[in-house]
Order: structure tokens, then sequence, then C-alpha cells
């Protein structure tokens, strides 16, 4: 199978080329981090850099049976300088793997002529400790499960048949993992793999960084907040639910277990704004996930759920295309999403269907309670267009496909 260039990301990354600046790559395992290394690699080879100046590293791999100790690659790297007399271009991969990756990137830097990349897969890489040892010396993609658009790019690039319509079915239920799209799979198969995944997450990435003691307990909560994807978080809905099941937990340790979700990209924490006095509600925000094909293998009902699924769909692909999003407040009425790039600020309402005026009231009427002159959308799964008032109407898949 072939595999597509992801443009998105490659714009994003070549400015930085050849700059003193750490192109650090970021977002949930599996979503793609390695091949855009790769892509990476690609644009170098063409832009005549020769293939003995990229020196790539893996920290999940093991050489010789053991793990790759900090030392070991500034020797590796001093080695390759000592032999080529020209700039080496690094690739570290999921390098929170390495015990001490901050200071050896750092000191890498001084010591040498290179030109760095790295990925990895734990939001605290751009915490504290980076910060520390490279503060303003880097600047962050994060990379994104497929979106529809690419799903639609990797068909046409196979020579597959596409029907958009079809493949959006698709999308809805199993999200945009890349593997997913480069074999041919069953859907039992391409279930086993989420599953698996998210199990690899939970496990690997989570309980045992954390130390989490009850892993069932965890998943227990992760699962009931997948099903709630869209609606407002609280935790007295989630005590009140593990009470129902016998199970208890505090309030911090619930608040640790989203931050430690966060953490691995598994969901989003988007924030409430008063969209009058523009200042964040701290109270009850909405959680949104990554990927919603996680949901599907897990909890199941993607389809049964569409309202939900639709919504998250749209805000990875906000957040996807660099806007960032809050949930508008506007007196009793809400706005799904106010997303501002670049100092523009665009209103989107999502809705599975505008079936009834009813419920084009509701979704027209939040947009125009906005008074201010940026645009306004209304997202469905509908052919015709219904746009009135100044408040465009776009079906989702067109709008997916921009």
């Amino acid at each position: 199978m072939n595999t597509i260039k992801r443009q998105i990301y490659l714009d994003k990354v070549v400015p930085f080329i050849d700059t003193n600046l750490i192109k650090v790559f970021t977002g949930s395992r599996r979503a793609g981090k390695s091949v855009m290394m790769q892509l990476v690699q690609e644009e170098l080879v063409q832009r005549g850099v020769d293939r003995s100046q990229i020196l790539s590293l893996n920290f999940e791999s093991r050489i010789g049976g053991e793990a790759i100790s900090a030392e070991y690659v500034w020797k590796s790297v001093k080695e390759e300088a000592d032999k080529i007399k020209r700039r080496i271009y690094l690739f570290f991969d999921e390098v929170q793997e390495l015990e001490g990756w901050e200071k050896l990137v750092n000191s890498i830097q001084i010591d040498f002529d290179v030109d760095i990349y790295i990925t990895g897969s734990n939001a605290k890489l751009l915490s504290s400790e980076l910060s520390t040892y490279l503060s303003g010396r880097y600047v962050e993609i994060k990379i994104y499960p497929f979106s529809f658009k690419e799903v639609v790019q990797m068909s046409e690039e196979n020579n597959m048949p596409v029907d958009k319509r079809q493949l959006f079915r698709d999308y809805v239920v199993k999200g945009g993992y890349p593997v997913l799209y480069n074999y041919q799979m069953t859907y039992a198969d391409e279930m086993l793999y989420l599953n698996d995944l998210f199990n690899s997450i939970i496990l690997k990435d989570v309980a045992q960084r954390n130390n989490i003691r009850d892993v069932a307990l965890f998943k227990q909560i992760v699962v009931f907040i997948m099903s709630n994807v869209g609606n407002l978080f609280s935790a007295t809905s989630v005590m009140k639910y593990l009470k129902s099941e016998g199970r208890k937990i505090s309030t911090e340790t619930l608040y640790n277990y989203m931050d430690f979700c966060k953490t691995v990209y598994l969901v989003n924490m988007i924030q409430r704004q008063n969209l009058i006095g523009k200042e964040l509600l701290t109270a009850q925000n909405k959680i949104y996930l990554t990927d919603h094909g996680l949901r599907q293998a897990i909890y199941g009902n993607n389809q049964r759920d569409i309202n939900q699924i639709l919504e998250n769909i749209v805000c990875v692909e906000l957040q996807r295309r660099g806007y960032d999003v809050t949930i508008g407040c506007i007196g009793t009425k809400e706005v799904d999403f106010c997303a501002v790039r670049n100092g523009e600020t665009i209103y989107v309402q999502v809705t599975y269907l505008l079936a009834s005026e009813e419920t084009i009231e509701r979704e027209f009427g939040s947009l125009k309670a906005i008074d201010d002159n940026y645009p306004k959308y209304v997202l469905s799964l509908d052919d015709f267009d219904m746009s009135r008032d100044g408040i465009l109407h776009k079906n989702i898949v067109e709008w997916l496909l921009e």
C-alpha cells in the first residue's frame, strides 16, 4: 500500500528545516509521527542531503538486547560527526523512553552541527523538563490520526473506488488511525487492533508510568467518559456512576486520571467561554476524543450516537486546522464551537440532520444570538443548502474535504 504525504504537517515543518529550532512531533501513539519523520527525511534527500547525513533512532527498540542509553546516543552522534564532517540530521523517535533525553538533546545541539527532529507520545514532553533545557528553541507540530480528507486521499492513492459517503460511514465507525487504511482488514480485525491500541495506551502509557494500582477501575472510568463524549464533564456524574457500580474514588484521584488521559493524547478537555464577556468558564468542560474509533472498539454505538460522533469529528478537525477551540455560552444558549486562528474567529454548530423546524431554530438560533460579524456555520449531513440570516449551512462531508 502507498502512503500519503500528509501535506498539512509537512507545510508546518518545512519553514524550520536547517534552523536551530528542534522540531518536536507530538500526538497519540500510532497517529503517524514515525511516518512523518520518514516523510521529512525524503524531503531532505530531495533537497540534496546525502542519506549518510541522516541518523535515525527509535527509543522503543533495543540494540544488542539492551535499552539505548543517553551516553550511547551521544557517542553515536560524535562518531558520525567525526566521520562525515558535515551537518547531521537527527531523528529521535519516542524520545520520552530515553532517561535523561532532555539534557542529551541540549548537549548534542551545543556540541555538534545538527538539525534535530524528535517525536513523543506524552504531553509532558513539552512541560517543565523540555522548557527548562530548550526554552524558546523548539517548535511543536501536533500530529493527529487521519482526517477524513486524508482517508479519501489514501483511497485515491491506492486506486480504490472512492464513494465519499460510504467512506464517511466507515470513518464514523472506525476513526482515523492510519494502519486501518494501510491494509485491507475485516471489521473484526479493525476492532481488535483498536482494542489492543487502547489497552497499550491504558497499560503502558498511563498505568505503568503513573503507578496506577487499580487498572480495572481506571479503565472503567475511561470507558464511561468515552460514552459521554461531547457532554459536560462533571466529577459528580462520574462518582454517581461508580457508586451504582459499587466502586468509589476521590475527586482528586479522578482529576489526576483525567490529566493522565490528556497527557497521552487520549482525550481533549474543551473549556466553555462566555461569548459576551469573553472570559473562560472554569466549571464543566466538555470532553472529546483524539480519535473516535477507539470509542467504537471499547464502547460501541458510534452510529447510534451519531450526534456525539459528528461533534467529536468537527472538534478535532478544527484543532487539526490550527484553531484554538472553546464551547461558546451566550445566556442560556450554547454554541458548539468558537474557533480562533490568527486572530480570526468562526462559530460552528453541529447536528446530524436539520429534520424539523424546531431543530433548525435551535441550531441557527444560538448563532443568531451572537452579536458580531465573524463567520457562522451550521454543519449537518443534509444535502440541501439551508443557509439563512447570514449563517452558512454546509454538509459536514463537503466541509471536511475543503
